[in-house]
C-alpha cells in the first residue's frame, strides 16, 4: 500500500474501517425535544468560550433513526445548549448517547460530534410520546410529552432543528497536550417537516459517574416538541482555533 492510498483512508482501522465514506441521509428522523431551564452556574462550567448563552436553557433531545444512509436504524439522545457566538444564534451540543457504534465512530472522528455508546428508546405509551436513556443497565433520563396534542407551525419546527450547531474538535497529541483543538461549526441541511407537534411535557435526570446528564439539573419545563422530518448532516468548519 503507497503513500497515496494511505492518504485516502480517511478513518482506522485502516483496513477494516467501522463505517462507510458516506454522506448520511436521514429518512424518518423523529425528534422528541424538551427545552429546560437549569442552573447558570452548571452551564458556565460547561459552555466553551468564545461561545456565550443568553439565558440558562438545555435542549434535552431523543431521535429515532428511521433510516440512515449506510448505518441502518438507530436511536441517539443528548443535550444542546443554546448560545450565540457573536451576533450568530446556534446550539452547543454538550452531549450524545447512541445504540449504533460505527454512528458513534463516525461522529467522533469525522465530525465532531461528542458521542457514546447508550440505550436510548422512543416510543408511544397509550396517550404519552416516552423517550428514555440507559447508560449501561442504570437509567439516565426519563422524558414523557402529550402525544400528538397541538399542531407545530412546520416552519417553526423546521427553525427548530437547523440552527447551527457547535462542537469541540479535540485529536489528542503524543505529549499530553491536544494536535488539534478548535471550536467547529455544523448545520443540517436538505430539510423535510413531514409532521409537527407540541404539548405538556416533563423530563427526569438522574446521576450517574460517567453519564452526567443530571449535572444540567431540570428546574422548569420551558417547551416541547415532537417533530418527523427527513434531512442531511452538513460538513463542518472550524470557526476558532484554541492553540492559534
Amino acid at each position: 500500500m503507497n503513500r497515496e492510498q494511505i492518504l485516502h483512508s480517511l478513518n482506522t482501522p485502516l483496513t477494516n474501517p467501522a463505517y462507510a465514506p458516506a454522506v448520511a441521509r436521514f429518512t424518518d428522523r423523529e425528534y422528541l425535544n424538551i427545552v429546560y431551564r437549569t442552573d447558570p452556574e452548571a452551564l458556565r462550567a460547561v459552555v466553551p468560550e468564545p461561545l456565550e448563552f443568553d439565558e440558562p436553557l438545555v435542549r434535552f433531545e431523543i431521535m429515532k433513526m428511521g433510516d440512515v444512509t449506510s448505518f441502518g436504524p438507530y436511536v441517539e439522545a443528548g443535550q444542546a445548549i443554546p448560545v450565540r457566538l457573536g451576533d450568530e444564534h446556534g446550539e452547543y451540543l454538550h452531549a450524545m448517547y447512541l445504540d449504533n457504534f460505527p454512528a458513534t465512530a463516525a461522529g467522533r472522528e469525522a465530525s465532531a460530534f461528542p458521542k457514546v455508546m447508550g440505550s436510548p428508546t422512543l416510543y408511544v405509551d397509550n396517550a404519552a410520546l416516552v423517550g428514555t436513556l440507559d447508560y449501561g443497565t442504570l437509567r439516565v433520563a426519563t422524558a414523557t410529552m402529550g402525544y400528538k396534542h397541538h399542531p407545530l407551525d412546520l416552519d417553526e419546527a423546521k427553525a427548530q432543528i437547523t440552527t447551527p450547531s457547535y462542537m469541540l474538535k479535540i485529536v489528542p497529541g503524543y505529549d499530553h497536550r491536544p494536535r488539534v483543538c478548535e471550536l467547529v461549526r455544523s448545520r443540517i441541511t436538505d430539510v423535510v417537516v413531514k409532521q409537527a407537534y407540541t404539548g405538556p411535557a416533563r423530563l427526569q435526570l438522574f446521576e450517574h459517574v460517567l453519564a452526567p446528564v443530571a449535572d444540567l439539573p431540570v428546574r422548569e419545563i420551558v417547551s416541547a416538541s415532537h417533530i418527523l422530518t427527513d434531512l442531511t448532516l452538513g460538513g463542518i468548519e472550524p470557526v476558532h482555533d484554541y492553540l492559534a
